[in-house]
């Protein structure tokens, strides 16, 4: 005997799904949606999914990538009809462009209602438009069901198209119609047999040979692999903060003062390209000039980076099966790169403790050091390297779009951390949640997980604000947000348009001001909260790993 349909059907395509791989769903709540979150919820409770609940579907769905980010399985994010299915768009965005593996469940009016002015009823088809290029639109259930293996078929595409099993990984759509009523109650769901999925072919890379005046560049997405190519062909690594392969023998952190050389950047003949480069415009100049061989090695997202469409080739791997350039020239060329970026980062810290050695000999002389040491101001510089260093192989550290990844791109030495930032579009959106969805997902059942820290500039987190909001009863995983507050957008500041624009509306619309009061707003969302004036407060700040920590720290302009 069948229950009722609209709850039947969605305890059966979650279960499939599930099956497949989903160990995490992400429910906004809503009427239409209703069968679908609470056979979440029952799945949730048989310990057969992790469940997280959030008002806010904009929030939720970058709440969903860093979950999917840090686990690298598809993950379910359900809504409602309407406005709500549009809010997820910015994170579908990124989703696509990053490579990031979603399955939108979006409830919607049956046909009948469709096109007749109905509440809450748009064309949600193709509202994400080529952000998303698999999509079902499911008729509602009926009494008589769809047939055993119609939920089956529907998991394994969605999840193999997410998952990326033959193309790009990226987010999908299940457009779900349902009647009313619309839900009733959700008999026991059982223990589910995993689905073995087919091993997937090994990828062949495309064989490269060793070559003089070559460099390896990693942007965001990059990875490990980046390291080990650099490595194994002895030439410089020029690789982002935010690229995971920001360590190693060969890293040059401050790639960007070297390509401005032209005893560096202009010798450059072949460059080799891993991710998503997008901190500097360096990069893309080296790139598109004609005497550079560029070979790119594509990222997790829809689109192969390929500034002027330069590349010589474009693989999904490379492969290099010699010898490091053990010869004379070859060890030059790494040598000069290494060391010149060790003494440019090194300099600033090195020439501020010259005079401080000075005075090592006079009695008392350490105790007026460490406390002048203690009590220095906050720089973007100091603020950028002290998050760095206080972060660890088992903590998390998310960079939003500010002036502030930039002072660590440009600051930080090597360290093999790992280190996210929503460079798919580069946008401020999101930055919270997406912090707090790889804090769930790396802290849970871990007892050896560390803390996540985020850190972003003042509008960036006033654009996410609400994602600092945890219902009652949801996970609160360890999370110290770190907001350098300059009293607005002064990334604009370094921009050409600064020099031409009247400075009054100059401030009113591109640096925006605003006089918001963060320890209000911490205390608003339940998070405890510190505002540091030194360096010795910063380190103080930093080492708190337990609960939500808003951190706030004044900056200049």
């Amino acid at each position: 005997m069948i229950g009722n349909p609209a709850t039947d059907f969605s305890v059966a395509l979650l279960g499939q799904l599930i099956r497949r791989g989903v160990r995490d769903v992400v429910v906004c709540p809503g009427s239409r949606s209703q069968a679908l979150a609470l056979a979440a919820a029952a799945f949730d409770s048989a310990g057969l999914v992790r469940l997280t609940v959030r008002i806010d579907e904009r929030g939720a769905g970058f709440l969903a990538l860093g979950l999917a980010i840090e686990s690298g399985l598809p993950v379910v994010v359900i809504t409602t009809s309407g406005t709500a299915v549009a809010n997820l768009h910015p994170a579908v965005l990124e989703a696509r462009h990053s490579g990031v593996p979603l399955i939108l469940l979006t409830a919607d009016r049956p046909a009948e209602l469709r096109g007749i002015g109905s509440n809450q009823t748009t064309n949600q088809v193709g509202l994400f438009g080529s952000a998303v290029e698999w999509i079902r639109d499911v008729e509602a259930p009926h009494d008589s069901g769809f047939g055993p293996d119609y939920s089956a078929e529907l998991a394994h595409e969605a999840y193999s198209e997410a998952a990326g099993h033959s193309g790009a990984a990226g987010p999908v759509q299940l457009n779900l119609a349902f009647r009313e009523p619309l839900s009733g109650p959700v008999t026991e769901v059982s223990t589910l047999t995993p689905h073995e999925w087919p091993e997937r072919g090994a990828v062949v890379g495309l064989p490269i040979d060793q070559a003089g005046h070559t460099v390896v560049i990693a942007g965001a997405g990059a990875g490990a692999r980046a390291e080990q190519l650099a490595r194994s062909l002895g030439v410089p690594l020029l690789a982002e903060a935010s690229s995971g392969a920001r360590f190693g023998p060969n890293l040059v952190g401050a790639y960007r003062a070297l390509l401005r050389r032209p005893e560096f950047g202009g010798r450059v003949r072949r460059a080799i390209v891993f991710g998503h480069p997008t901190l500097s415009r360096d990069i893309p100049a080296l790139l598109q000039r004609p005497d550079v061989e560029v070979l790119v090695v594509s990222g997790p997202g829809s689109e192969a980076y390929n500034p002027g469409h330069r590349a010589a080739s474009i693989s999904s791997a490379v492969r290099y099966d010699g010898e490091p350039d053990a010869s004379p020239a070859g060890r030059a060329w790494l040598g000069s790169w290494v060391h010149s970026s060790r003494e440019i980062l090194s300099g600033e810290g090195e020439a501020a403790s010259a005079a401080d050695r000075s005075l090592d000999d006079r009695p008392g002389n350490l105790g007026r050091q460490q406390l002048a040491a203690f009590r220095e101001t906050v720089t973007r510089r100091m603020l950028a390297i002290a998050v760095w260093q206080a972060t660890w192989p088992h903590d998390r550290l998310v960079l939003g779009a500010s002036r502030l990844i930039r002072a660590v791109d440009e600051n930080v030495a090597g360290k093999k951390i790992s280190v996210h930032s929503n460079r798919g579009l580069a946008g401020i959106d999101g930055t919270v949640a997406t912090a707090v969805g790889i804090a769930v997902a790396s802290q849970d059942g871990d007892g050896q997980a560390g803390v996540t820290r985020v850190l972003l500039g003042d509008v960036t987190l006033l654009h996410d604000a609400g994602s600092l909001l945890f219902g009652l009863g949801e996970r609160r995983p360890r999370v110290q947000v770190i907001v350098g507050n300059d009293g607005g957008g002064t990334i604009f500041d370094d921009l050409e348009v600064a020099e031409t624009a009247p400075r009054d509306a100059f401030d009113r619309v591109l640096y925006t001001p605003h006089q918001a009061d963060f320890s209000a707003l911490a205390a608003a969302y339940g998070w405890t909260y510190r505002r540091v004036h030194n360096r010795g407060e910063l380190s103080e700040a930093l080492s708190a790993t337990d609960g939500q920590f808003l951190i706030e720290v004044s900056l200049p302009r």
